[in-house]
């Protein structure tokens, strides 16, 4: 199935001296907390797709040779401010797009991105952030083809962290936002606020809620359906 080609726009200023008209791939986002399947769903998404014929690059949060060691250093401290930790992964962002998912996309790659700047975004309005400001910050990202987002139930979530990892991370509960001093109870109240914002912002950006408490099977063959009606230009 060779995909059919769609106008693409940035969602604000985007950057200087890209030709909309020459990426010529899609770009597809999944979005959702640690604990809903992401990176199964990711993994086999490409299975799938690179057996169809296409040829995929990935993306995702901390992944940038520029600064992901750097965040991943300043994030073990704990001590980071919003703003700062807001501008790091801000970076982190903006040269992944630039140096990888505008140059794949050129080349007509599929990009399958493991989240994108709507966790940044809601991250940061839970942390009491401003929405136009942030928006402008990510007025260079590109509107994706398509975005899912799995849903998951904070309790849900908790027992699959629980169960992979056997402890609970520091930001993803939330603890610096000082919810609780109960890392269990900040986790699950955290969770509940961005879940609340990624449904806000859903109208927003239009990206399909997806229920993430069904087997990766049915799951994934939900993803490829929607896809196949992306690559056609449904």
């Amino acid at each position: 199935m060779v995909p059919k080609p769609t106008p693409k726009r940035f969602y604000g200023h985007g950057i200087p001296g890209v030709d909309l008209e020459k990426l010529f791939g899609k770009l597809i986002v999944i979005e959702g907390a640690d604990g809903s399947g992401r990176s199964t769903q990711i993994a086999r998404l490409v299975q799938w797709l690179e057996g169809c014929g296409h040829a995929t690059v990935q993306v995702g949060l901390k992944r940038s040779t520029l600064v992901s060691e750097e965040l991943e250093r300043a994030k073990q401290g704990n001590i980071l401010s919003h703003i700062t930790m807001s501008l790091f992964y801000a970076t982190d962002f903006a040269d992944q797009l630039e140096n990888i998912i505008l140059p794949a996309l050129k080349a007509g790659f599929m990009v399958l991105a493991d989240r994108y700047i709507y966790t940044l975004m809601v991250r940061d309005l839970v942390r009491g952030m401003d929405e136009a400001w942030l928006k402008n910050v990510y007025g260079i990202a590109l509107v994706p083809d398509a975005v899912f987002y799995l849903n998951v139930a904070p309790e849900q979530l908790v027992q699959r962290n629980f169960q992979k990892n056997h402890t609970l991370d520091y930001w993803e509960s939330g603890m610096d936002v000082g919810l609780s001093r109960d890392m269990f109870d900040c986790f699950l109240q955290y969770q509940a606020l961005v879940e609340k914002q990624f449904r806000r912002l859903q109208s927003t950006y239009g990206f399909t809620i997806v229920s993430g408490e069904r087997s990766a099977e049915e799951i994934n063959a939900e993803l490829q359906e929607k896809i196949e009606g992306v690559l056609v230009g449904k």
